[in-house]
């Protein structure tokens, strides 16, 4: 994962489930930063979502986590 931020970024905890979910969020599993890389779309409102490190994970509609996302404004 990179620590890299574009200049101008601010960085905020966000709740997110499988319909808010984004590429670039940063989500803590077992204590490992995760970057979400990329999202499947599975049936019944799941979403399978795929780590830069090459980890999937798998987000039912009720599942939570605390996340970290970079809002970009320029």
């Amino acid at each position: 994962m990179s620590a890299w931020t574009p200049s101008g970024a601010m960085a905020s905890t966000v709740e997110i489930t499988s319909t808010n979910v984004q590429r670039g969020d940063v989500i803590q599993i077992g204590g490992q930063p995760c970057r979400v890389a990329d999202l499947f779309q599975l049936p019944r409102g799941a979403k399978r979502v795929l780590f830069e490190s090459g980890e999937l994970l798998t987000m039912h509609p009720r599942t939570r986590f605390v996340a970290v996302r970079v809002l970009r404004r320029w």
